[in-house]
């Protein structure tokens, strides 16, 4: 898809930065959260807008003060933010919306749907709270002390460094590119003085007494394990909406664009067109490398646990190394180990080999194992029954064994690989009996 063209709304003497993806039957507006850049969101999330745009034309904003929108003085408030909204509609020839509020977006977005429901068609809410910060009556937040301290601690010394994709992308704090997109946005979205003062005017926020008010069609999202926002809170927020329709996915993201993305989009797209998506999953075959460092409870007791992080931080640090220089694809961390693919199962059984060289190196062992088979590609991560496969054979190995199954020494004939019979084994959840064979080193 061509990227989307950067145009300006008026909304009185500021001028509000915008674009629109694709031309479905219906208009979805993003609220983002404090801290936004479109152009930049665009560039690293134009897969997720495309299937957004498959059902919905998608309008996207900087509201006054972030990203590419005009600077200002002072945070806006929740009026000059639906300012920002109704000249951005106008603009786009948007009469009505679904109007989806993010994060710290959703509070304008419950004040526009409450205040105008002829240009709402509907409200979609993902990862909010009504009020930020701990009231008698509202318990989940922590106080405003705490918040404050927190972020003078953890996001303001840092910012522009990347290092909030360890608080809203937990589950991508370990990916070097998330962590530079992550800095890069820091740096383009808005200042420091304009995220402390966004910061404080977020405190303020307190939209309880508006949600009983909303008449329009309303879904709320949360994510069971939000590690930013309690998800008591979300589900709060539905309660409080007449008829409010809540759905709890799973994960421990804060940002709806890292973590299962597509359940969300699904959820989304079911609530707009009154369909639910079927999907069936992309599929490729791989071969998948499992690794695990050996005896690990015992030398991590023995250790403690901030030497023991170091070991395992050394661990994936040399297999993105190994990996690429195969030509393989990290997937993620588990826990002792690591999941990969490759392209051909001679440059994973390669590269097992350098893992565990690297690992006596260091003093510790390492076991692997690898199968050849169809993946379920799924956003970033894979699944199937070839992942199955290669973890049950990765949990037979020996300390400082590559064992693979017969499927990938079928495939290399002829590199020069050497293998060893390991017998026929019973894998746990898999039919049949596999033969396994252990790599010669």
């Amino acid at each position: 898809m061509v990227p989307p063209e950067i145009r300006y709304a008026k909304a009185g003497e500021v001028h509000i930065a915008y674009q629109t993806i694709g031309d479905g039957p219906v208009d979805l507006i993003l609220n983002f959260g404090f801290a936004s850049h479109v152009d930049l969101y665009w560039q690293a999330l134009g897969p997720h807008y495309e299937r957004l745009a498959k059902f919905a034309r998608v309008i996207a904003f900087d509201k006054r003060g972030v990203g590419l929108s005009d600077p200002v003085q002072e945070a806006p408030t929740l009026e000059e933010r639906m300012d920002d909204l109704r000249a951005v509609m106008d603009a786009a020839g948007s009469e009505s919306a679904f109007i989806v509020g993010l994060s710290e977006g959703a509070g304008m977005a419950v004040l526009f749907a409450a205040s105008h429901p002829e240009r709402t068609r509907g409200l979609i809410l993902y990862g909010t709270l009504a009020r930020a910060s701990w009231a008698p009556d509202f318990p989940w937040p922590p106080t405003r002390e705490a918040l404050l301290e927190a972020s003078q601690e953890l996001v303001f010394p840092t910012w522009g460094s990347g290092a909030t994709v360890e608080i809203f992308a937990p589950s991508n704090q370990d990916d070097p590119e998330a962590r530079a997109f992550s800095a890069q946005l820091e740096r383009n979205a808005a200042s420091p003085a304009m995220v402390g003062s966004l910061f404080l005017m977020f405190l303020d926020i307190d939209v309880r007494h508006v949600l009983p008010t909303i008449k329009v069609p309303t879904l709320v999202l949360h994510r069971r394990g939000d590690r930013v926002v309690n998800v008591r809170a979300g589900r709060w927020v539905a309660e409080q909406i007449p008829d409010a329709k809540y759905v709890e996915l799973e994960g421990i993201d804060h940002s709806p664009w890292a973590g299962d993305t597509d359940a969300l989009i699904d959820e989304v797209e079911a609530f707009v067109t009154g369909v639910r998506p079927s999907r069936e999953p992309d599929r490729v075959l791989a071969t998948v490398l499992l690794t695990d460092i050996v005896g690990s409870t015992d030398r991590a007791a023995e250790m403690g646990d901030a030497a023991w992080r170091q070991v395992l931080q050394q661990h994936y640090d040399d297999a993105r190394t190994e990996i690429e220089r195969h030509h393989g694809r990290m997937i993620k961390t588990l826990g002792d180990g690591v999941l990969a693919t490759f392209d051909g199962p001679a440059r994973g059984i390669r590269c097992a080999n350098a893992l565990i060289e690297k690992a006596e190196a260091r003093g510790y062992s390492l076991r692997a194992g690898l199968h050849t088979g169809e993946c379920e590609v799924l956003g970033d991560d894979i699944g199937g029954i070839a992942v199955h496969i290669a973890s049950r054979v990765s949990s037979l190995a020996g300390a400082r064994e590559v064992l693979v199954s017969r499927t990938v020494t079928d495939l290399v004939a002829g590199s020069g690989l050497q293998f060893a019979e390991r017998g026929r084994y019973a894998l746990k959840g898999v039919p049949g009996e596999w033969e396994l064979f252990a790599v010669g080193q």
